[in-house]
């Protein structure tokens, strides 16, 4: 099949809100050395790219400016040495950019074979969840069997995520959400509890439950930093992944001191091919069959054409979504 010259995309104009997203035509991107071109049926949209259409995570060197961390889609064509990847593959990728378009250039041990079962929707929610959410919890955290995770922003696309693969590996998991809609499904997502943090006090809730948390996952940051240090079991593990309510804040860290906590982050998207490799490798062997069992499955709440993407950015700001949102590129 032939490809064409040009693709649809969406750029950002300028840094603003939803509205400085722009339908364009650009040339079909080449894949270099090590990459492929995948024809993209789907893109995931997450908060990283409200933040770098605001002006505030510009693209790494070197990769597209265009927004977009994750895609699912068909190789339409191949670099050099791309292993055993073929033209008319079923994947999901990884990116550093460029996902809002027809067409993407991934690095090949950034790709994933779509699980079995899923739909191209709903592989474009895993790469950047699944790879944040093992990285983070089980490389950084070292969460084991039979620990207490808590999970803040339970109903997003991380903590959707999170919450099921820590269950489905022996953790004992709560979550915090904003409403009793979203402390429902996160608790038929298999949170033992999940705490309405417009109506209750989650450190003292947790603390009655068990004691406290041996791993805390944060996308909240703000004044959830000294409640993390308040809510953490004694050697417990705090690792932030986002700052929802500021990454500026004035804590007493006495608490760390007394229980020997350990605070710690990453992002992904900075990171080396080679250690997005290894979590791609890992995410495949200890994700993929738990997919592929029906015990863990991405949840996707809307999806909207690739011409719509700023309506998807509202419906992101706003928070009223529970799990991941989706553009829909082609058929």
């Amino acid at each position: 099949m032939s490809l064409p010259i040009t693709m649809n995309c969406i750029e950002i104009a300028r840094p603003g809100g939803p509205e400085v997203l722009t339908p364009a035509q650009r040339p079909l991107p080449a894949p270099g050395d090590g990459e492929v071109l995948i024809r993209v049926v789907a893109a995931g949209v997450n908060r990283p790219d409200v933040v770098q259409r605001q002006g505030g995570y510009p693209a790494p060197p070197g990769a597209s400016d265009l927004p977009g961390l994750e895609v699912a889609g068909e190789i339409a064509a191949l670099g050099a040495g791309t292993g055993d990847w073929r033209v008319g593959d079923r994947v999901c990728a990884l990116l550093a950019g460029g996902g809002y378009a027809e067409y993407a250039t991934a690095h090949h041990e950034l790709c994933l074979p779509i699980p079995g079962g899923l739909s191209a929707i709903e592989a474009a929610a895993l790469p950047e969840t699944a790879f944040t959410v093992w990285h983070n919890l089980f490389e950084r955290a070292a969460l084991q069997t039979g620990e207490v995770l808590l999970v803040h922003g339970g109903t997003s696309g991380i903590g959707t995520l999170a919450i099921q693969l820590a269950t489905a590996l022996g953790a004992r998991v709560f979550a915090t959400a904003g409403s009793a809609e979203k402390v429902a499904t996160c608790e038929k997502l298999g949170a033992i509890r999940a705490f309405d943090y417009h109506r209750e006090d989650f450190v003292e809730g947790l603390k009655t439950a068990v004691g406290g948390a041996n791993v805390i996952l944060d996308m909240v940051g703000g004044d959830y930093v000294q409640k993390n240090l308040r809510a953490a079991a004694f050697r417990g593990r705090i690792v932030s992944i986002a700052f929802l309510r500021g990454s500026k804040v004035e804590v007493d860290l006495m608490p760390m001191m007394l229980k020997q906590l350990v605070l710690t982050g990453s992002t992904l998207r900075s990171q080396p091919i080679a250690d997005k490799a290894r979590i791609a490798r890992a995410v495949r062997e200890q994700v993929w069959p738990l997919i592929e069992g029906g015990s863990v499955r991405p949840l996707v709440h809307a999806t909207f054409p690739l011409a719509e993407a700023a309506a998807s950015h509202t419906l992101m700001e706003s928070s009223a979504h529970q799990g991941k949102i989706v553009l829909a590129v082609a058929p």
